[in-house]
């Protein structure tokens, strides 16, 4: 038996931006006057949507972030994806290996549309998707660690919950999948594997993902 689809988050899986991004984060947080380590911002917002960050800033300091916040973020988070952002190391030959063997997979990210499609064209990995196999934490009203872009995702692709493996990086984002009651994937590469141990199985390599895949179903 097999699954029917495959959902990649994209930040940490997908492309390796959360090096690049974190960093930036926690310089602007810090730049903002709300002192923020690199460390910190991947315990605290690794994996989340952005309104997480607003939420989390406005319930410990009681202030709000600036109204351009995200639209100054973002662009600081594209010009360094356009410099430096490259693919997860092995995500290619997994991608190809689920076309080949004909199952179905699509990508679902608490980033912005915009933000994926900038990190999947810089990476080569657009064309592996195409727009009707993007999926936003845009498209629904809350996003990880709420199922909702999962289940919003797995309905668009026409597959049943129960039918779907997650691959994620973020306690966040298993949090997510397992509330969607998918079986998810922990990638390890730079999460701790305890924060991830409420995944099905765990990995650090993306060369293990398929087996993993065709081996722990039933």
């Amino acid at each position: 038996m097999r699954y029917d689809l495959v959902v990649f988050d994209n930040d940490g899986v997908l492309v390796d931006s959360e090096p690049l991004s974190n960093r930036l984060l926690a310089a602007y947080l810090t730049e903002l006057g709300y002192p923020t380590s690199y460390e910190d911002s991947i315990r605290d917002y690794m994996g989340s949507a952005m309104h997480r960050i607003h939420d989390l800033v406005h319930e410990r300091s009681g202030q709000r972030l600036p109204a351009d916040f995200d639209t100054t973020f973002h662009g600081r988070v594209f010009d360094a994806f356009r410099r430096e952002l490259e693919p997860v190391v092995g995500v290619s030959a997994v991608l190809e290996k689920l076309r080949a063997d004909d199952i179905p997979y699509c990508v679902a990210s608490s980033g912005s549309h915009e933000r994926i499609r900038v990190a999947l064209r810089k990476t080569g990995l657009y064309d592996r998707f195409g727009e009707d196999r993007i999926f936003s934490s845009e498209d629904v009203g809350r996003g990880k660690p709420a199922p909702d872009l999962f289940l919003h995702a797995a309905a668009r692709m026409g597959v049943e919950p129960g039918r779907c493996a997650v691959v994620e990086d973020s306690p966040l984002g298993v949090q997510a999948a397992v509330a969607a009651e998918m079986d998810v994937y922990g990638y390890t590469a730079m999460t701790p594997a305890v924060k991830l141990s409420a995944a099905r199985a765990l990995f650090a390599d993306m060369a293990e993902l398929p087996q993993l895949l065709a081996s722990t179903h039933t």
